[in-house]
């Protein structure tokens, strides 16, 4: 038996957007629910392309979208690699999302309900906090119990997590092992996920052969777009300081080189960063769209505007 990693942009959402009980499974086990009458018992799948209201106005694509009885939205995303704009992203969508249920001229602010953010992240952002699981709401900063309803935002460093020292649900620890232990190295599942139901069907639905051969040539294409990526990124790391270096050095024969390499490592590091990527990515975008895949997938990947990548 060979599984194919669920973290990938086709698994995920072969997973979570097709089943509606794993999503449910999944929501229930992470969100910071305090009562079982909090649980979602039923939910309906919304388009996850959050379409604006003007043709100048940017989509959003997520990756699972979905509502409750209740009319509670839940937005999942799974991100393979960390970038300082993502964060700004899943705000974006959220609160999107939030605005949207007031349709036309409407203006029954009591009818809105809460939008929640489940955002799992396959990198690490908060080196300096050794939790795993990062719980964020509106709270006023002197008494952080006074909270303002309606938005809710979870991301959980799939990295940091461990089954022993993860302070959570059960369900939740099986679902992160399932995200964090299931690969293309997996040749026979942890018992433990297959003994809960909810796990092992979604164990089932990444065994390769339940995929045709264009869907496992995606997959593979999806991992080589990730790795492009990562090494781009490493890239600009690299040119950045060595870039910051030069200016450091140069500044510092004039000013004093102390003064002058910290000056220049920080506006070359940034300046080096900002422009390697910009362009690492285009390039690669042109790569991605030369060979046929769709825009929102390249857009996802390098994080262009799609009116950019359909320019290129």
């Amino acid at each position: 038996m060979r599984y194919l990693d669920p973290k990938a942009d086709l698994t995920f959402k072969k997973v979570f957007g097709e089943h509606p009980d794993l999503v449910i499974s999944l929501l229930n086990a992470l969100l910071p629910f305090e009562t079982p009458e909090e649980e979602i018992q039923e939910i309906e799948y919304l388009t996850p392309e959050l379409v604006p209201e003007t043709p100048l106005k940017k989509n959003s694509i997520v990756d699972v979208r979905c509502k409750d009885k209740q009319g509670r939205q839940f937005l999942v995303e799974m991100q393979m690699l960390w970038s300082s704009a993502f964060m700004q992203r899943v705000l974006f969508n959220a609160s999107k999302a939030y605005v949207r249920q007031l349709g036309g001229r409407e203006s029954k602010y009591e009818l809105l309900q809460p939008v929640y953010s489940l955002n799992l992240v396959n990198d690490i952002f908060l080196p300096d906090i050794p939790d795993a699981y990062h719980d964020y709401k509106i709270v006023q900063v002197e008494h952080t119990d006074k909270v303002i309803e309606g938005l809710r935002f979870i991301f959980v460093e799939l990295p940091k997590f461990t089954p022993k020292d993860f302070k959570g649900k059960k369900m939740a620890v099986l679902w992160l092992r399932y995200l964090t232990e299931i690969n293309e190295q997996t040749r026979q599942a942890p018992q433990e996920l297959l003994d809960n139901p909810e796990i092992s069907k979604a164990v089932t639905q990444v065994e390769e052969s339940a995929f045709s051969d264009a869907q496992l040539w995606w997959y593979d294409d999806f991992w080589d777009a990730v790795r492009v990526e990562n090494t781009l990124i490493s890239d600009a790391l690299r040119e950045g300081r060595e870039k910051g270096m030069k200016e450091g050095m140069q500044e510092g024969l004039e000013k004093g080189m102390q003064e002058g390499m910290e000056k220049g490592m920080q506006e070359g590091i940034k300046e080096g960063i900002k422009e390697g990527m910009k362009q690492s990515n285009i390039q690669n975008a042109r790569g991605m769209k030369a060979e046929g895949i769709p825009l929102e997938i390249i857009a996802k990947i390098t994080g262009l505007p799609l009116d950019e990548i359909a320019g290129l």
